[in-house]
């Protein structure tokens, strides 16, 4: 814990616990409480927060070896050079340092933040695909049309016919969260193919062939010859995105049938392999880029040894940290985010977004030192001395001589202090 004053002589208390994975740093005055959670284990060593940080707080750790297998903090805090600013946390593109703040402080909409979002449209059904693909389980959805026994009790005397047609199914889940007959067999997404299952099957002993999966099924692949007992319910539900876990990486996107995911990343820019590199690169072994990357993009294809789609990039720059070997090149061409408004930081916060793009970051003066401008030198003046008149010279010297021995009388001394004038004794 530390305790310092400001300019105002307001006490500043600062400390740092640890909980789990979570560094959590605070600052505490007696007007405002602030603290910053940085959960170590979520975040990819980016960098973006040491390249931001107006104080030079952040410092970015041994990031090959982290992204190796070493348990270590991607990025340290000096807490004592931490002013509590918020642009870490602000601009941490996938949420790993947040910040909560109470007390007298500026409203959160003067500083700026990501402008960036993943949106359903009107196209969503829903169906189970995003929340199936998404590599950070960000994505959940809810059903709110009954199950299938919930309307139509499994009758055992049932007879009838059921065929999947696997040229037009697109694997979207609805049959299976309706009905346990049905049976989804998963497969693991890769970069290439995000789709989450492989096969789709039906468990005949369950079946009753009440012809309601194939009402609902939006891609008519599903056809049944038996007992039509009820309507089949309207296909409807709820998807929730937890933004604390979403990393924009675009696999809901791209494994959604009916283009019904809008995204607008933090980032445009482009990222690319070194080519005279790629060689040294040994994904097996090392896997530095893989295990690092939010967006799950980087794959071994068969024809050499590592490749990446584009497509998924957020741009952060991690992969570019992880690698020891110079492979992998990201360039940053816009930084998507909310306006800068007129405020005292505000150049501090422009020049810090630009600092994303360029990667050169002009500092704040802390050194609390005045610069004094340069002396201009000074015209010479020449100056004439006085002529000296020897026998009025003379004359001075023989009367100090005359007073001098009377000086060196301590009593005449004291004797002539006591008759100076009040106002002669208070300047003295």
């Amino acid at each position: 814990m530390t305790q310092e004053g400001d300019e105002e002589g307001i006490t500043v208390t600062k400390k740092m616990d640890i909980q789990d994975s979570h560094f959590m740093y605070t600052q505490e005055t007696e007007k405002s409480r602030k603290v910053l959670d940085y959960d170590y284990k979520w975040c990819t060593g980016c960098g973006l927060c040491v390249r931001l940080c107006p104080t030079r707080a952040l410092e970015l750790g041994p990031m090959h070896e982290i992204a190796t297998g070493m348990d270590a903090p991607p990025v340290m805090m000096d807490i004592d050079k931490c002013s509590f600013c918020g642009m870490c946390a602000n601009f941490c593109p996938i949420h790993a340092i947040t910040i909560v703040s109470r007390g007298d402080l500026p409203e959160k909409e003067l500083f700026p933040a990501y402008d960036s979002y993943v949106k359903l449209n009107e196209k969503c059904l829903p169906c189970i695909l995003c929340e199936a693909a998404c590599p950070k389980e960000a994505i959940k959805v809810e059903f709110i049309f009954p199950k299938k026994e919930q309307i139509s009790p499994f009758k055992i005397d049932s007879v009838g016919q059921i065929e999947i047609h696997h040229d037009k199914c697109n694997f979207c889940g609805i049959c299976a969260r309706f009905c346990d007959a049905f049976i989804l067999v998963e497969r693991e997404p890769t970069p290439t193919d995000p789709r989450p299952f492989e096969q789709i099957m039906v468990n005949e002993d369950k079946c009753d062939y009440c012809v309601l999966c194939q009402d609902m099924c939006p891609e008519d692949a599903i056809s049944v010859k038996g007992d039509r007992l009820c309507n089949a319910p309207a296909v409807e539900g709820n998807v929730t995105i937890d933004y604390g876990k979403c990393t924009m990486c675009t696999w809901c996107k791209a494994v959604c049938p009916y283009d019904a995911v809008d995204i607008k990343k933090p980032f445009e820019g482009e990222i690319s392999l070194v080519e005279g590199n790629i060689d040294k690169c040994d994904p097996q072994g090392c896997h530095g880029c893989f295990n690092v990357c939010p967006s799950h993009l980087w794959y071994v294809p068969t024809d050499r040894k590592i490749a990446i789609v584009e497509d998924y990039c957020t741009y952060c720059g991690a992969c570019v940290n992880a690698c020891h070997l110079d492979v992998v090149r990201v360039s940053r061409n816009k930084v998507n985010h909310t306006d800068i408004l007129d405020s005292p930081w505000a150049s501090q916060w422009r020049d810090a977004v630009e600092s994303l793009l360029t990667a050169k970051r002009h500092y704040p003066d802390t050194s609390h030192t005045l610069i004094v401008g340069e002396e201009l030198p000074k015209e010479y003046a020449e100056f004439e001395f006085p002529e000296i008149d020897e026998s009025l010279k003379k004359v001075v010297r023989e009367q100090i001589r005359k007073v001098m021995s009377s000086l060196k009388s301590v009593k005449i001394r004291k004797m002539w202090e006591s008759e100076l004038p009040e106002e002669i004794k208070e300047s003295e």
